[in-house]
């Protein structure tokens, strides 16, 4: 009974936790209430972030604090009744944002986001999924020059001398002489060369999925919300029966917490929710471009151009309010041929934060054999293989890939 274990959670972090497991001689169950990869996962810009070393924190400038608040910009939305309820966590995540104390955080971040095509390439290979993969990186366009842009150069200067990215900053013509598809001029681009776009996330989870079922682990469709601990172990009580196990993985982003705080864990974790349309785009970027002047990731993908947009602050369970979707919709017809929209209604998914901007991975404090795997915030899609593979060194006793002491969840306690 040892050796057998339940995964809560089939997205990324979750299908690459349950492989990494298999591999080290587990028996493993996968138990979603969806498919595989059929929530955030599937929902994002499709970007493997290696570039990504330094965690998206709470805006500190005063100015922009004042773009937000007078909804002046269309990366941020929010509802002024929320905010009581997410005041504290918020509060939290900008104090960690502060300068000094986000000196401290991102080195750690680093860490795990330098290891994450490492760790995806031999799961790409496996699953014959290169097809799905552009290494040519993504841009932050501007379509004036001025302050944001100036901001942008020197973040770019500061990201090559310290953490030795390839980044290339392109003037007008260059931008227009390389995106043939835009339909005007821009000011320019930073081009972030180091990432990798893929055009289909959730296919990508699907193919990670089948490796998981190639090796002999098990899938359960069901909800989890009603784990229960029991004299041996875990259970959960699915439509097709009960399922236990010595051990239990929580990975299920958003929806964490569901589980975690009936059992006496009341992490602070708030959610960052965002919409997706697709388009039928007649003549595409060749990489991915973030238009900065509203917010939005205009993406490539199989199923047309994909436009993402930012952070949405309200309730996890909240309607959906595409209204930052509608802005962008309305704008980036300017710069590429939209055509139409080819979705019914538009996709909205959470993103799982937690104060600190760090995942929880590691040993529930107060629990036997209950691990946690969540709160990767923008970066799940990238971290999944890494923070797999991490945890599964962890559950086995083995030497873990980096230092976990940054990512216990204990630290909360």
């Amino acid at each position: 009974m040892a050796r057998n274990i339940m995964v809560l959670g089939a997205g990324m972090v979750g299908i690459c936790t349950a492989i990494h497991l298999l591999r080290r001689g587990f028996d493993v169950a996968l138990v979603d209430r969806r498919g595989a990869g059929q929530e955030t996962s599937y929902g994002n810009a499709g970007l493997i972030q290696r570039e990504a070393t330094r965690p998206y924190a709470f805006p500190t400038d005063l100015q922009d604090l004042r773009d937000v608040a007078l909804a002046r910009n269309n990366d941020v939305h929010y509802a002024l009744g929320a905010l009581p309820g997410l005041s504290g966590r918020l509060a939290r995540y900008a104090v960690n944002s502060t300068p000094w104390r986000y000196r401290r955080v991102f080195p750690r971040w680093r860490t795990l986001i330098e290891t994450c095509q490492a760790e995806h390439k031999p799961l790409l290979d496996e699953s014959e999924s290169w097809d799905l993969v552009t290494r040519g990186g993504w841009r932050l366009g501007f379509r004036t020059d001025g302050r944001d842009f100036d901001a942008a150069r020197r973040d770019a200067e500061t990201r090559i001398a310290e953490d030795g990215l390839a980044i290339e900053i392109e003037d007008s013509q260059t931008l227009a002489a390389r995106e043939p598809a835009l339909r005007r001029p821009m000011a320019g681009a930073v081009w972030w060369k180091d990432a990798w776009a893929v055009n289909d996330p959730g296919g990508l989870a699907g193919r990670y999925f089948e490796i998981f079922l190639s090796l002999g682990g098990q899938f359960v469709r069901g909800d989890a919300t009603n784990l229960a601990q029991t004299a041996g172990g875990w259970r959960v009580r699915t439509p097709d029966g009960v399922i236990e196990a010595a051990q239990c993985v929580v990975a299920l982003g958003p929806w964490s917490d569901v589980i975690a705080r009936p059992l006496g864990y009341r992490f602070p974790l708030f959610v960052k929710r965002g919409y997706h349309a697709h388009h039928a785009s007649a003549a595409m970027p060749s990489v991915p471009m973030l238009d900065s002047d509203y917010g939005v990731m205009i993406a490539p993908m199989r199923q047309g151009l994909r436009l993402t947009t930012g952070a949405e602050f309200l309730p996890r369970d909240a309607a959906p309010t595409p209204v930052q979707l509608a802005v962008a919709q309305s704008r980036v017809g300017d710069l590429f041929d939209l055509g139409e929209m080819l979705d019914p209604a538009p996709w909205l998914g959470c993103r799982p934060m937690l104060p600190d901007m760090l995942p929880n991975i590691g040993p529930a404090p107060r629990h036997s054999g209950l691990w946690f795997n969540f709160g990767h915030g923008h970066q799940g899609f990238t971290l999944g293989p890494s923070s797999g593979r991490l945890l599964a060194d962890l559950i086995a006793g083995e030497t873990p890939m980096v230092n976990p002491q940054p990512y216990r969840p204990d630290r909360w306690f």
